[in-house]
C-alpha cells in the first residue's frame, strides 16, 4: 500500500494538452458580484475598490456575466446573471462598456489580471440568437426551445451545429480582442461537449494565453482536464460541509477526499479551492452558516493546498447573510474590512514564497504524521525551490503538545502568522494548537 499523498499518486495518463499561464502555481481568484458589491452596482463604483484588493492581494479578478440579461421569464426584478440576451453586447445595469475597457486597463497597471464568466451551454429565453439564428438551438418534440436541466429561464443550445460553434468563438475572441481579458470561468463546463472548448481554446490561444477555470468537479469530469487550467473541487465542500454537520469528530474523510483528487487528476491540474461563490451564498448559505468557526482553518488550507483559492465578494468583511440572486441586495462595506490581512497574509505569502514558484506539475502536497490524526491535519508542500510545513486543527479542542513529523528539514523557520522563530532539527517538533487554530512554517 503507497503512503498516504505520496509522490506516485499524482501520476497519471492525462495530462493538459495546453501550455498553462506561467502564475498559476501562486494566484488566486476573486469573484466580483457588481450587482452587490456596492450601492450603485456599477463599473464606476467597484473601480474604487480596485487599490483596497490589490493591498490585500487578489491576483485575478472574475466577473460574473456582464453581458444583458432576457427579460423573457426574467426571474425577479433584475433577472439572473446567467439569462444572457447577447454575448458581444454589454448589461446596461453596470455602466459603459468603456468602463469595462479602462477598468481592465487599471487591473494590469495594479498587477492583477480579468477574467470573465462564460455561459456556454445556454442563452435567455429571448436572445438575440433566437431572431437571427433559431438553428442555433435545441428544439423538443413541439418545435420549441427549451432547457433539459429544469431552468425554466434559459434555453439549450446546439452543439451539433458547426456554424453555432463558430459564432460562439467569436463572441469570445470579441472579448479577448476588444478588452485584453486574460481568460474564462466557464460557467457548468461539464454540460458543454469537451470536443468544444478544445475547439474554442484552440483558436484563443493563438491570440493570447489565456487562463481556463471549469465549474466543474474534476473527479466527476476527468477529462476536462485536458482542457482547463483549474476546476472546482465540490466534492472537497460537499465532503467539510458533512464532517462539520456529524460534529467535526474526525477528519478522515477529508483525507480520503484529498487522496481521490491526488489519484485521479494529473499532476498539471490547478484545483479550485473555495468555501463560498455566488450559488453556495444564495442557495445554501454563507461558509459561517455551513462551517462556523471552521470557516477560516478551511480558508487557510484553500490557499496552502496545491491549487489555486477561490474568494468571493465580501469574504473578507466578511459577510454574514445570504445575497439576493435576482435582485439587489447590497454588500456593507461600512464598518473596517476585519479579515483583509488575514488574506494579504495569505496572498501576499503565495505571491513571495519559493514553495509557490514554477510549474503546478512539480508541486506535492504530502502528509506528515501527527499525534491526534483524527483531529489535526499536517501537510508539507513540496517542490524544488522550497518546502513548507501546514498544521490545521479542524476541531473545538485546544490541543497541547502535538507531535509533527517535521523530520526532514533543518535549520530556522517562522511561523506566517505570528512570526514565531523555532529550530527544526531533523527531529520531532511539539507545538499547541487553538481550537480551530493553524500553523505554517517556513524558511
Amino acid at each position: 500500500m503507497t503512503c498516504f499523498f505520496e509522490a506516485i499518486s499524482y501520476l497519471s495518463m492525462m495530462k493538459n494538452d495546453f501550455r498553462q499561464v506561467s502564475w498559476l502555481n501562486s494566484t488566486n481568484v476573486y469573484e466580483v458580484n457588481l450587482r452587490q458589491y456596492t450601492e450603485e452596482g456599477t463599473l464606476d463604483s467597484f473601480s474604487s475598490h480596485l487599490s483596497r484588493l490589490q493591498n490585500m492581494g487578489v491576483d485575478v479578478l472574475w466577473f460574473m456575466p456582464l453581458t444583458p440579461i432576457s427579460h423573457k421569464n426574467r426571474k425577479g426584478q433584475l433577472g439572473s446573471y446567467y439569462a444572457c440576451s447577447s454575448y458581444v453586447k454589454f448589461n446596461p445595469e453596470f455602466g459603459l462598456i468603456d468602463e469595462f475597457k479602462q477598468l481592465v486597463t487599471t487591473a494590469h497597471q495594479l498587477g492583477m489580471k480579468v477574467i470573465i464568466d462564460w455561459v456556454a451551454n445556454h442563452t435567455g429565453c429571448d436572445h438575440e440568437w433566437t431572431h437571427t439564428y433559431p438553428s442555433f438551438y435545441k428544439l423538443n418534440d413541439r418545435g420549441d426551445f427549451y432547457d433539459a436541466h429544469g431552468w425554466d429561464d434559459v434555453i439549450d443550445l446546439d452543439y451539433t451545429n458547426p456554424k453555432m460553434r463558430l459564432e460562439m468563438i467569436n463572441a469570445m475572441s470579441y472579448w479577448v480582442d476588444q478588452f485584453d481579458i486574460d481568460g474564462f470561468r466557464c460557467d457548468m463546463a461539464m454540460l458543454t461537449p469537451i470536443d468544444f472548448w478544445h475547439q474554442a481554446r484552440t483558436h484563443l490561444d493563438q491570440k493570447k494565453q489565456l487562463f481556463w477555470l471549469a465549474e466543474l468537479d474534476p473527479l466527476d469530469n476527468s477529462s476536462y482536464m485536458e482542457v482547463f487550467d483549474s476546476a472546482y473541487c465540490w466534492r472537497w465542500m460537499n465532503a467539510t460541509k458533512a464532517m462539520k454537520e456529524a460534529g467535526a469528530r474526525d477528519i478522515f474523510s477529508l483525507r480520503n477526499t484529498l487522496e481521490e483528487y491526488s489519484h485521479i487528476l494529473p499532476s498539471s491540474a490547478g484545483l479550485a479551492w473555495f468555501t463560498s461563490n455566488h450559488d453556495e451564498n444564495s442557495w445554501n448559505g454563507t461558509e459561517y452558516e455551513k462551517y462556523g468557526e471552521m470557516a477560516i482553518p478551511l480558508s487557510v488550507f484553500s490557499s496552502l493546498w496545491k491549487g489555486v483559492p477561490l474568494l468571493y465578494s465580501g469574504q473578507e468583511i466578511p459577510n454574514y447573510k445570504r445575497l439576493s440572486f435576482f435582485d439587489k441586495d447590497q454588500l456593507d462595506w461600512k464598518n473596517n474590512v476585519a479579515l483583509h490581512e488575514f488574506y494579504k497574509t495569505l496572498f501576499t505569502f503565495r505571491k513571495n514564497n519559493l514553495a509557490f514558484n514554477g510549474e503546478l506539475s512539480n508541486v506535492f502536497c504530502h502528509h506528515v504524521h501527527n499525534s491526534v490524526s483524527h483531529h489535526v491535519l499536517s501537510f508539507k508542500r513540496i517542490n524544488q525551490f522550497n518546502t513548507i510545513y501546514i498544521v490545521i486543527n479542524f476541531s473545538e479542542y485546544a490541543l497541547s503538545n502535538v507531535e509533527l513529523g517535521f523530520t526532514d528539514s533543518n535549520g530556522l523557520f517562522y511561523e506566517l502568522f505570528t512570526s514565531s522563530e523555532r529550530e527544526f532539527n531533523g527531529s520531532f517538533q511539539y507545538i499547541d494548537l487553538k481550537p480551530w487554530g493553524y500553523q505554517v512554517w517556513y524558511q
